[in-house]
């Protein structure tokens, strides 16, 4: 068969493209990198897949520019999948969930807490495409043969959302049922793409480009040896009230505010933030509500009040305990007292607290409907102001 040399050309030009945004992907420097100090020991990725046997995976919806033309774009948005045990796994883990602010959606937390099971993948998107996903993680377990990894033949997924239409055509629906197959086909261990990816595309974090962030902390064998990861979805915040390493870096880096068209300035906070907590601890059901409520001590400490306007839901899971959830038999379970719980609470709020910080390092300024912009947080002068504070530390 010949190959016309512009096709060869063509070829050439797209795996050049692509190379270049996976070296691009691999290369993007995080929080620590700029030698931002933060508090505890992360794992060897400093991501939710450091616990093992979570796989994470995203569908990223990137096209058109210019003037929103609803229903056509232009697109920023996308889903991103966090399975528990990973793709070829129906064993289902136990789970708690908190809501902090609840100007927002998480699907199926009713079943969560009224079973202490979490069934399947936490799928994370934009407001308005909570249902399709909802529906399409329902025909991807069917089609997999997996409905609920449970003797009844139903499954009530878990589905979350931030609300990305300062930048996105969020009401043209955009994300389909071949997007969250995507995502979660996807979806692997090891390293995390962060910022402008999956649900996280549109997403604005204290009036900075916010998005998907992720890490991690590890606990020492006197605390019991274990791994607590975090993922969030961060679309919250004023600029004023951004705190980084203990300094007010809104404040110090003015400029760039989000106006919200016809509204004028944002003058109090509409934003929302989903966070996932994955640990191998072995916790039950209450325990893990405990752990997810902590996650709000983590996006404490970087400015935010949790307005009346943002959704702030949490959600955390163990990958302790397999087969708890098999019908036949009695279950013999392991479980953490909870006098020693306070490593993991420390842990939990010290990984959010750098997972949101790592979203906002990894996003990158971005142009969305009727030209809307959201400028990144510009690293130089973050590091020139955590410097003036004595808080910037030699690059890990």
């Amino acid at each position: 068969m010949k190959i016309s040399c512009s096709r060869l050309i063509a070829f050439e030009v797209a795996f050049f493209l692509l190379l270049t945004t996976v070296m691009a992907a691999q290369t993007k420097p995080r929080a620590r990198d700029l030698g931002i100090p933060f508090d505890g020991t992360p794992g060897a990725l400093n991501a939710i897949t450091d616990v093992r046997g979570v796989e994470v995976g995203h569908a990223t919806l990137i096209s058109g520019s210019g003037k929103l033309v609803v229903g056509k774009g232009p697109v920023r948005t996308g889903v991103t999948a966090i399975l528990p045990r990973g793709k070829k796994s129906d064993d289902q883990v136990f789970a708690g969930w908190f809501s902090l602010n609840g100007n927002g959606e998480m699907t199926g937390t009713t079943w969560v807490e009224e079973s202490g099971f979490l069934e399947g993948p936490i799928m994370i998107t934009n407001t308005h495409s909570v249902g399709v996903v909802r529906d399409s993680v329902v025909a991807w377990r069917v089609e997999h043969g997996r409905p609920a990894g449970s003797e009844y033949w139903w499954s009530l997924p878990v589905v979350a959302e931030t609300y990305d239409g300062f930048l996105n055509d969020v009401n043209g629906f955009h994300v389909k049922r071949e997007d969250v197959f995507e995502a979660i086909g996807k979806a692997s261990p090891g390293k995390v793409v962060e910022g402008n990816v999956g649900g996280g595309t549109g997403m604005i974090c204290y009036e900075f480009k916010g998005g998907i962030g992720t890490a991690s902390r590890a606990l020492d064998a006197r605390q019991g040896g274990y791994t607590v990861g975090a993922l969030v979805q961060c679309n919250c915040g004023l600029r004023a009230q951004l705190r980084i390493a203990g300094v007010s870096v809104g404040r110090e880096i003015p400029g760039g505010r989000i106006r919200a068209q016809n509204l004028g300035q944002r003058e109090q906070e509409t934003g929302s933030i989903i966070i996932v907590i994955a640990t191998d601890a072995p916790l039950l059901p209450h325990q893990l509500k405990r752990l997810a409520r902590r996650a709000a001590l983590g996006l404490a400490r970087t400015g935010s009040v949790s307005g009346n306007g943002s959704g702030d839901i949490f959600i955390a899971f163990s990958t302790a305990n397999p087969d708890a959830a098999k019908p036949v038999g009695l279950r013999q379970l392991q479980m953490v007292p909870n006098d020693r719980m306070g490593p993991l609470f420390e842990a939990t709020v010290e990984a959010v607290e750098e997972a949101i910080v790592n979203a906002l390092v990894a996003a990158e300024t971005m142009t969305g409907i009727d030209d809307h912009q959201v400028e990144a947080i510009p690293h130089d002068r973050l590091k020139q102001v955590l410097k003036s504070y004595n808080r910037l530390t030699e690059p890990k």
